[in-house]
């Protein structure tokens, strides 16, 4: 069952008086803390919706593997608004969706889990007594949210989702600590703690020198579902002609065609990707899985009672 999350880091902060996203906890910043901790969990489709200074921001996470969609509005809307943007992106492509705003950076890999284990439509967890972030829902209830009006924002497009929520209790009181305000920061950075530590595994394919890797992957991923290089390279944050070199190398080391393009006209131009480009990307995903899913399970092994 393939999982993907959203994060919503549109807003502009105001109650802080500084960017949230980028403040730091310890050694990493806000939403580089939440995007390892998910990664750590196996979510590899990771989708930010930004507004307020977003170049900013995708700069800031250039490189880690990111699908970026903005809200363009961001001043006028809602954060329902821009998790929708995000909700629909991910609605036909995952069986599951992790749902977060940026501002409650300190769950744990362990919570997300606990949460993916449960069978639930709609998953919260739960410390206390309160409810918290992040959530889980299905891509049946991803559809309901994204033709919801978002009266009461997510909690209430969930509720008339007509899906049953399942809580899970969890010893975790970092889904419940946000970054409002300065003292809420404050005793964030009180609560730092080392729990990121976990093997990061990427696989890299290489002949006499290195021709893919997993943002090569992403960069096919991309193509396969917009059709265009140009719009799966700002998708990344990275050049178009970084883009087409990547492309060209791939080719060069494979010899066969894995990116067809088109010449522009009344329709536009189009960049599709080929049978072999397909297959390619799938055997590549898949093994990519396997050898994470094995460093997993070695990691205790070698570093246990260590860090």
């Amino acid at each position: 069952m393939k999982s993907g999350a959203v994060i919503v880091a549109a807003g502009m902060s105001s109650r802080m008086g500084d960017f949230k996203p980028m403040l730091s906890i310890g050694s990493m910043s806000i939403v580089k803390r939440i995007v390892a901790t998910l990664k750590q969990a196996g979510i590899e489709d990771i989708v930010m919706v930004t507004g307020f200074n977003a170049d900013m921001l995708e700069h800031h996470l250039t490189g880690n593997g990111i699908v970026f969609l903005r809200n363009e509005n961001y001043e006028h809307t809602q954060m329902f608004d821009s998790a929708k943007i995000g909700i629909e992106y991910l609605a036909n492509k995952c069986n599951r969706i992790v749902f977060t705003p940026v501002d409650i950076p300190l769950f744990t890999s362990t919570t997300v889990f606990s949460l993916l284990a449960s069978k639930g439509e709609i998953v919260v967890p739960v410390c206390r007594g309160e409810q918290g972030h992040p959530i889980i829902f299905s891509s049946a209830v991803a559809k309901s949210i994204a033709s919801d009006s978002g009266e009461e924002g997510i909690r209430g497009a969930l509720m008339r989702s007509g899906a049953e929520t399942v809580f899970i209790e969890v010893e975790d009181e970092g889904i419940l600590q946000d970054a409002d305000t300065p003292q809420d920061y404050q005793k964030l950075l009180a609560q730092h703690n080392r729990q990121l530590v976990r093997p990061l595994v990427s696989v890299t394919i290489a002949r006499e020198t290195s021709f893919f890797d997993s943002k090569a992957a992403m960069l096919l991923q991309l193509i396969d579902e917009t059709d265009s290089v140009s719009t799966a390279c700002q998708r990344m944050q990275i050049s178009y002609s970084a883009g087409w070199n990547t492309l060209r190398n791939l080719e060069t080391q494979m010899k066969k065609t894995m990116v067809e393009r088109s010449q522009g006209g009344a329709g536009g131009g189009k960049s599709i990707l080929t049978e072999d480009g397909r297959d390619f990307l799938r055997r590549y995903k898949e093994y990519e899985a396997a050898i994470r899913e094995v460093a997993a399970e070695q990691f205790p092994r070698y570093f246990e009672n260590i860090f």
